[in-house]
């Protein structure tokens, strides 16, 4: 990293309406750093960035590159200037090949009539062997993972001759090997004069991959540090405007501890992706499942719950065994699942907050011809959303228009508006801010604690170390071991995960 300051933005404001989006931001970026930027929801960050982009205008202010004033009208000009960006939101074309979408920019511009795919597909395989070897240029987007889509977006930016690379939380949807990858090539940009600015949540990636960080709150720069000089409380308070001291509520007490068991699993399987599964949940204690991305920590929940085909084995739930043939049999027991892809299967984006709280149970808020009376729902809505301290100007605003913590609370409120007995969270916090974390994170705790059982499933060791007060580890389908106590430990959870895992990491 050198002190060269290769982009500057200097008092910019952007207004929506009434809401002031940006008051005054200043940020500088050096050439061959890598600097994060953190702030909660609605800080101001994406603003920020699709300002730089040409996506969005500012009001006022100055955007420096190199020192000379820039107008960026459009994305196209942020790519003609050297600026990529690699959203969080996967924008490709999924009816088109993974080496046609890495090379659209590329393939706009030329004048060649006809199109070489072959050679396109031979230059999309040579940028993606950098970050993995099993996608096949030729295959259409739209039959890839969502992991793989994001592996293409990264490949696509790539492709363009960067300055100045945005990557907006990158590793939200990839694995443990495809993220260290990922990290990897970011360095190797970095040597090479490249500026990127790296936006996430997980501060673990901030202090070990960045050089510094700048935090914005309401819109406003609050500060930059170097990374080696402070810590991730420095950044978290920053971010949240106050102390907070506690990310993770109080574990369940040894006076809490109960015997009574809320579920029990017994020799659940499907005879392909995880065999043998058998555990308890006891009343008031969250349960963690833990294993790599692709272990069947998600399916194994799935096939409880009846969301994805026919598993062997028998579910008791609070004494009673059931016989479960749909999700919908799962959700009139009292068994709800969380989805971890909160937009695409947690809320209905475009539909109000009082239609998605009521979704799972429509008939509770029916009057007798089965026609939806918006008084109760608006009743339960309000209700929910106290008990969950939701931020919305008006419950019959769409979910759309709130941030990525308050989605996830609305998604919440629709499992309790069943009065369920169990909830199975799949990554819970994914994409939300740090303080919108710490409000989950007592959300689920409180739940426990009034008789709700909760399974977390996360990615995310820290937070399952931190919420959980036991944690089962899931291998190759299978359940490897628990940890509990002292022994709950990343090292401990990794080991049980993987062994090859944790002979590469500590290699």
């Amino acid at each position: 990293m050198t002190n060269d300051v290769i982009l500057r933005i200097s008092r910019v404001t952007k207004s929506f309406g009434a809401i002031r989006a940006l008051r005054g931001v200043d940020f500088e970026l050096r050439r061959g750093e890598i600097h994060a930027l953190a702030g909660e929801n609605g800080a101001g960050k994406s603003t920020l960035m699709n300002i730089i982009d040409g996506i969005l205008q500012p009001d006022s202010g100055e955007i420096l590159l190199d020192g000379k004033p820039v107008r960026i009208a459009s994305p196209t000009e942020a790519q003609e200037l050297g600026i990529g960006f690699v959203h969080q939101e996967i924008a490709l074309c999924p009816d088109v090949s993974v080496a046609e979408n890495i090379f659209m920019a590329v393939t706009n511009t030329s004048r060649r009539f006809l199109m070489d795919y072959r050679d396109l597909q031979r230059r999309a395989r040579e940028i993606l062997s950098d970050l993995t070897r099993d996608i096949d240029p030729a295959t259409l987007v739209g039959d890839l993972s969502i992991s793989n889509q994001q592996l293409v977006e990264i490949a696509k930016a790539l492709t363009l001759d960067c300055r100045v690379l945005i990557l907006d939380e990158p590793t939200a949807a990839l694995t443990e090997k495809e993220a260290q990858a990922l990290f990897t090539i970011m360095h190797r940009l970095a040597d090479r004069g490249i500026a990127i600015i790296y936006i996430s949540h997980r501060m673990v990636e901030i202090f070990d991959h960045c050089d510094r960080v700048s935090v914005l709150r309401d819109g406003q720069s609050i500060c930059t540090y170097n990374v080696a000089e402070v810590g991730p409380r420095d950044v978290v308070n920053a971010m949240v405007g106050r102390v907070l001291d506690q990310l993770y509520p109080d574990k369940q007490t040894e006076a809490e501890r109960s015997d009574e068991r809320v579920l029990q699993v017994s020799n659940l399987g499907d005879g392909k992706r995880f065999h043998d599964i058998s555990f308890e949940l006891r009343r008031g204690e969250i349960l963690g499942f833990a294993g790599l991305i692709g272990s069947g920590r998600s399916e194994i929940v799935k096939g409880i719950c009846r969301l994805d085909g026919a598993a062997s084995g028998t579910v008791t739930l609070c004494g009673q065994q059931l016989g479960l043939r749909h999700y919908q049999d799962s959700i009139a027991a009292g068994m709800v699942y969380l989805s971890e892809d909160r937009k695409g299967d947690g809320v209905f984006l475009d539909m109000s907050i009082a239609s998605n709280v009521s979704a799972l149970a429509v008939d509770q808020v029916a009057n007798g011809f089965g026609i939806i009376d918006r008084r109760r729902e608006d009743d339960q809505a309000g209700t929910l959303g106290r008990r969950l301290n939701l931020k919305c100007g008006s419950l019959a605003h769409p979910v759309s228009s709130l941030s990525g913590g308050n989605q996830q609370k609305v998604a919440i409120a629709k499992m309790l508006s069943v009065n369920p007995r169990v909830i199975f969270l799949d990554e819970p916090t994914r994409g939300v801010d740090v303080g919108a974390k710490a409000e989950i994170h007592r959300i689920l705790r409180d739940l426990a604690r009034a008789g709700v059982g909760i399974v977390v499933i996360s990615s995310e060791l820290p937070e399952l170390i931190g919420v959980s007060d036991r944690v089962l580890v899931i291998r190759e389908g299978r359940i490897s071991g628990e940890v509990t106590g002292a022994d709950m430990t990343e090292e401990n959870i990794m080991h049980l995960a993987s062994v090859h895992e944790r002979e590469t990491v500590t290699a």
